[in-house]
């Protein structure tokens, strides 16, 4: 995989740099793109993410990246999705007083239940049924890295990947064809987030 190359979606989100740090420590060229640019050579893309559903899409959409994004997968390349950038994916978050997304998966983004601590941050149980690629190594159950408030109901039960229990179960993941996408970090996952960086190069690479 040392010869494989990620473009990294850089909106000014937080966490990119610990993922392109995550990427570079497993051998992947991760390459910043701040701009609409020539992403042919590249062979997957991740979209990282933390902050609010309008900050993303208005910096998306002013950097000319939501265009770039959609173009990546109307062509159904690799893509991972991280907090935030899962989020987006979705037609509808109900962050703030609304906001329309990017709408490649049907589905709205909704507040964590009222009763529970927010933001639900710190480790917890990501249950997967061991089927899919993206988590090949990783057990069921496994513990991986949260920092959220609000959570995706995708309206296709059949792409979502896990669920993590917070108050009640939610979807921490999901997979359609090579879309994938996460609720949880692997960047501040440890060796299992690692692995599953690894497990979406491989589905890249393949």
């Amino acid at each position: 995989m040392t010869d494989l190359k990620v473009a990294v979606v850089d909106y000014g989100a937080g966490n990119l740099r610990s993922v392109v740090s995550a990427l570079r420590s497993i051998g992947c060229e991760a390459v910043v793109i701040e701009s609409p640019c020539d992403v042919s050579t590249s062979r997957a893309m991740i979209l990282p993410g933390v902050g609010a559903a309008a900050d993303t899409m208005a910096n998306l959409r002013s950097r000319g990246l939501s265009d770039v994004v959609l173009e990546w997968l109307a062509a159904e390349r690799p893509f991972l999705g991280i907090c935030m950038g899962m989020q987006v994916l979705f037609s509808h978050s109900e962050e703030g007083e609304g906001q329309q997304c990017l709408s490649v998966l049907p589905g709205r983004v909704t507040r964590l239940p009222q009763g529970l601590k927010v933001p639900h941050m710190g480790w917890n149980q990501v249950r997967h049924s061991g089927q899919l690629p993206i988590f090949r190594d990783i057990p069921d159950g496994a513990n991986f890295y949260f920092v959220h408030s609000y959570v995706a109901h995708p309206e296709d039960e059949s792409i979502v990947a896990s669920r993590t229990d917070y108050g009640a179960p939610f979807c921490s993941a999901v997979q359609r064809g090579l879309l994938v996408a996460t609720q949880f970090h692997p960047e501040k996952s440890g060796i299992l987030g690692l692995q599953l960086y690894r497990n979406f190069l491989e589905m890249a690479a393949a």
